[in-house]
């Protein structure tokens, strides 16, 4: 058993979602969002040098000594899987840890709107599910492909880094590859994607211009591609898009996209007051003829107002998902408030609403 295991397990027990391991600090776990200190020495240099090495491949090893960072995936068989970072800082070597459950929970079992499973089972085009870093995306995402896997006859290839939920084939062909170590990007793995019969992809992260337009060429050739971005919410998840394509692309982006695009769910994480653990409030857009036509006359900063009138598509602007798991009791008004897109429909349910934020 490896020296770090023991960490996994006080993870485990303590039911954290990420444990931080940093030079010249205690180690810390993050518990329903909040990182908390673990009662054990300071680490040192070598120490963790050592122990982070134990379970690391030799490969990355030798990515991490040459350009300063690395991810890769860790599984301790019948426990758990990790998503493992390691990065260098001014201390010295640090790593993070973020359990992925061994179980995949469904759309239901999530709590999610019911119109996602919807878009797991779309012939074709592009559906986007976007937000920060540790907000519940792969999730989501594992959630969808999870109904399509039970619900589907077809070839589902997912293009990870690292590969975080296990999905086992049920009524689909599920194919898993790891940039680093199956493939040697996205971009490559999505080329290759389309030589192997998939009818759908998922894109773990379109991070860059080439991915960004495989995979819009993908969903414009009849498959269903799931991706994500690091956005906060649908307007600027379009805008996102188009925006890393060069000026004189763009209105053909625009015309691509407005074709493509199915859906954005935009997503953050909550911690919850009525039980231990954190709830996600999604915003979601359905993409019809009209939001289409937004997106290819380049006014995206409509469809805020368009999420608010269509609520029968399926359309849920997310204070209304903020406000509904307020009003279950799941959540604070502060953060409620905090995390608004309009803060003035939260402001009374403050115990002390602010003063500078009268005229909001």
């Amino acid at each position: 058993m490896a020296q770090i295991d023991a960490f996994f397990r006080l993870m485990a027990e303590q039911k954290a979602s990420d444990l931080h391991l940093a030079t010249g600090n205690q180690p810390m776990l993050r518990i329903n969002g909040q990182l908390i200190r673990v009662d054990y020495p300071i680490l040192q240099p070598d120490e963790l040098r050592r122990m982070v090495y134990e379970i690391a491949p030799e490969i990355k090893i030798k990515e991490f000594e040459e350009t300063g960072d690395v991810d890769f995936g860790y599984e301790i068989p019948r426990v758990a899987r990790y998503r493992a970072n390691f990065l260098n800082q001014k201390n010295g070597i640090s790593a993070v840890f973020r359990l992925i459950p061994s179980k995949v929970y469904t759309v239901d079992d999530l709590g999610l709107p019911p119109v996602l499973k919807r878009f797991s089972m779309l012939p074709k085009g592009l559906v986007l599910v976007t937000g920060p870093t540790g907000s519940g995306k792969s999730t989501t995402l594992a959630a969808m492909i999870d109904h399509a896997n039970l619900m589907r006859h077809d070839h589902i290839i997912t293009i990870e880094d690292p590969i975080e939920f296990v999905h086992q084939s049920q009524q689909c062909l599920v194919n898993q590859r790891e940039v680093g170590a199956h493939t040697r990007s996205f971009a490559a793995a999505l080329r290759g994607a389309l030589r192997e019969d998939p009818d759908i992809i998922l894109v773990g992260e379109m991070r860059d211009l080439e991915t960004i337009e495989l995979a819009l060429t993908a969903a414009a050739t009849g498959h269903l591609v799931f991706g994500t971005l690091h956005t906060s919410n649908a307007a600027k998840t379009i805008d996102r898009v188009i925006d890393v394509f060069p000026a004189n692309q763009q209105n053909q982006i625009r015309a691509t996209l407005s074709e493509s695009l199915k859906a954005v769910i935009a997503q953050g994480l909550f911690r919850r007051v009525d039980k231990p653990g954190r709830v996600a409030a999604l915003e979601i857009l359905v993409v019809d003829s009209a939001i289409a036509n937004l997106i290819r006359e380049a006014k995206t900063h409509q469809i805020p107002g368009m999420i608010q009138v269509g609520k029968k598509k399926g359309n849920q602007p997310l204070d209304d998902a903020i406000m509904s798991l307020l009003g279950e009791g799941k959540i604070s008004a502060e953060e409620a408030y905090e995390k608004a897109t309009d803060r003035k429909k939260f402001r009374h349910f403050l115990q002390k609403p602010p003063e500078d934020e009268l005229d909001d």
